[in-house]
């Protein structure tokens, strides 16, 4: 069943715009409501987390309201990071969990992402469902079976005291200076306060939202605010968050970014090592380094690729019994604690990293070398299709050509923003660069 309104990472869009207004909301949280509520009961019960955009109140709000008029409970538990939300849908024995959030986009995005009562995200073929329901007449509640609201105090506790039970070297952190940047969003409360408890000397920045500058010029996305801190206060590691902290960069002590790609490979070489790494294996996207992948089989371990999106990451974990796996971009999902991206335990496991091998960031933050890599993105209007047209298609086919073997191209949509992205890597970096540039040239003709 095919979905046009769910993108690779829930619904997404400008806030107040089709698909993300309030009308929007309210009749997807009852479309949402209707698929889990079957059984006409009135014990069913949905948790709803957020970030800090201005928007999300509204969408909070509308939301509430769907699923309420058709007889779901709704928890209310205010700025929470992205797997906070799946983690307390578990928690709270939920049978739903929705987290509002445009993950790295800046304020005026915002987005809608469902979990499952196992915490995990939605597959697709449960998002078409809700997509056809939402799409005809929502049979709503009986006016004795509308269910209530409330706000929960402590989940965002419940979440911070859970974190601290994955750091498994008690007291290590004592002497450590951190630098947290939480971009200012969902875990502006949640990350100083974890590393704060755990012993460190924590240096945070990005924890003063506003409503409007989340992720604006700070966070996962814009590392030079984390580097800075970290040479101003001589700190000894940078956890650069995103605005949902469902991913993470690694900034070392010189202030020299380590992105997903280099974080799996140190983990899936000390699983490995310690042989708890599950089936020999890391999960990672067609956007991973290629030199990650020479990293893996040198040491005897499989990279298993996927198309882009953590979903697609954690599905095939799950298939596999994979236990480790992300993306370059700094999601990084570790099934044995949690169940997506968590880019403050991911922050935590390399700390543990430090902790146990007494090594400073930057001899743990560079496992290989990376192949030269050149990703390039064009923005195109509604209604328009580039990659059909037979002059990008011809420069695709004539840019595979001039590689011929020695290198590798994606071109692909990005599921949640109107881009097409434009990936090559090349150990010619002349090639790469004409390459990638041919390629963009001929699809911004196009749009």
């Amino acid at each position: 069943m095919s979905r046009k309104l769910f993108g690779t990472d829930g619904v997404r869009g400008t806030a107040n715009t089709y698909p993300m207004t309030a009308e929007m909301a309210l009749r997807l949280g009852a479309a949402a409501g209707r698929f889990f509520r079957t059984d006409g009961r009135n014990g069913h019960r949905v948790v709803i987390g957020k970030d800090t955009r201005l928007s999300g109140y509204m969408l909070e709000n509308a939301l509430t309201a769907g699923l309420t008029s058709t007889g779901m409970n709704v928890l209310l538990l205010g700025p929470v990071p992205t797997p906070g939300v799946g983690f307390l849908t578990r928690s709270m024995r939920a049978d739903l969990g929705i987290m509002i959030s445009a993950s790295h986009n800046h304020a005026h995005d915002n987005g809608i992402k469902f979990f499952g009562p196992d915490g995990f995200k939605l597959s697709d073929e449960a998002e078409a469902e809700i997509e056809r329901i939402l799409e005809g007449d929502i049979a709503l509640a009986q006016p004795q079976n509308i269910g209530r609201a409330k706000r929960i105090d402590n989940g965002l506790g419940r979440y911070v005291e859970y974190a601290k039970t994955t750091f498994p070297v008690r007291g290590a952190l004592s002497g450590l200076k951190v630098v947290v940047d939480c971009a200012n969003g969902a875990a502006y409360k949640a990350a100083p306060e974890v590393l704060w408890e755990l012993g460190a000397d924590v240096i945070p920045v990005g924890i003063s939202p506003n409503g409007f500058n989340i992720n604006d010029k700070c966070g996962s996305t814009y590392t030079q605010t984390a580097a800075e801190a970290i040479v101003a206060h001589g700190a000894d590691l940078g956890i650069s968050l995103d605005g949902d902290a469902d991913r993470v960069m690694i900034l070392d002590e010189n202030g020299r970014v380590a992105d997903g790609d280099q974080i799996m490979a140190l983990f899936a070489a000390r699983w490995a090592e310690a042989e708890r790494l599950k089936g020999g294996a890391l999960v990672a996207t067609v956007m991973s380094n290629l030199g990650l992948e020479r990293f893996l089989t040198g040491r005897g371990l499989r990279l298993e690729r996927t198309a882009v999106g953590d979903r697609y990451v954690v599905e095939r974990m799950r298939e596999g019994g994979f236990n480790l796996g992300g993306e370059q971009s700094g999601h990084i999902v570790m099934t044995d604690y949690a169940t997506t991206g968590d880019g403050l335990i991911a922050g935590l496991q390399f700390l543990a990293a430090m902790a146990e091998t007494g090594q400073r960031a930057s001899e743990l933050a560079r496992q290989f070398d990376t192949v030269p890599q050149l990703l390039k993105n064009v923005r195109y209007g509604a209604g328009k299709e580039p990659l059909s047209a037979a002059s990008v298609q011809d420069a695709i086919t004539g840019a595979e050509a001039r590689l011929n073997g020695s290198g590798r191209l994606l071109i692909r949509k990005s599921g949640t923003e109107p881009l097409i992205r434009v990936m090559a890597e090349c150990e010619d970096e002349a090639l790469l660069t004409e390459v990638v540039d041919g390629i963009v040239a001929a699809v911004e003709a196009a749009v």
